[in-house]
């Protein structure tokens, strides 16, 4: 089962967090040839992705991954309440929803 978060992130500003991917028995996994793909949505139902949240491996061997939105791409996401997941795909196409859970778009007044 995907671990559940909640994250805030002020629009129109640069965002990160970074997360440390661990195996069952909480041991950092090695995340060697793995991608990540990140999206957010207004709900489950929606066709509309409102962002891509990208993803940088900064340690591979400690599981240590950085998720990421620009202020740039930021800047024209409504604010609000959305969902989103992460899911990771390892080195033999297994993917696996590893965090879900719900992002808070707090709205910017500084253009």
């Amino acid at each position: 089962m995907a671990q559940f978060i909640e994250l805030n992130l002020d629009q129109g500003a640069d965002f990160s967090f970074d997360m440390t991917i661990t195996n069952d028995d909480g041991t950092a996994k090695n995340v060697s040839g793995y991608t990540f793909a990140s999206s957010m949505k207004k709900s489950y139902y929606s066709s509309n992705v409102a962002a891509n949240l990208t993803s940088t491996i900064i340690n591979s061997s400690n599981g240590l991954v950085r998720f990421a939105i620009t202020a740039a791409n930021n800047s024209t996401i409504k604010a609000g309440r959305y969902l989103f997941d992460i899911k990771q795909t390892d080195g033999s196409n297994n993917v696996t929803r590893i965090v879900e859970g719900l992002i808070t778009v707090n709205p910017g007044i500084t253009a």
